[in-house]
């Protein structure tokens, strides 16, 4: 069993930071990509960053030069750092993994989700 746990988000003035972190935890198991959900009020989910386990990253043209993913492999860890932020960022964030356990094929995980609300 793998849980993915976020935290970081909050309320935060435009223009504001904020930097969410996603870890996981269980036992024998490998992480590949990590990505970065959102899901604003009446919106469909939607793909913000991602980062493979060398450490190449994506990121949505929306945020691209806001918002930098990284990633700890030591620690299972992924973060987001969301900077000059708008209220148009304004959803629950989700963090998601491929992770394989006990050398089974790759599932996918996600966490439980965070709010990130930036006010105008």
């Amino acid at each position: 069993q793998v849980q993915l746990v976020e935290s970081g988000g909050g309320l935060v003035q435009t223009g504001g930071s904020l930097r969410l972190s996603c870890a996981a935890s269980g036992s024998s198991f490998t992480i590949g990509t990590m990505h970065w959900f959102r899901q604003a009020p009446g919106k469909q989910r939607e793909l913000v960053a991602s980062i493979t386990s060398g450490g190449s990253t994506n990121y949505a043209d929306s945020v691209k030069g806001r918002f930098t993913i990284s990633r700890d492999n030591a620690e299972n860890t992924v973060y987001l750092q969301m900077s000059n932020l708008k209220p148009e960022d304004t959803a629950v964030y989700y963090c998601n993994a491929r992770v394989s356990v006990r050398r089974s094929a790759f599932d996918i995980y996600w966490g439980q989700g965070t709010q990130v609300t930036v006010s105008s």
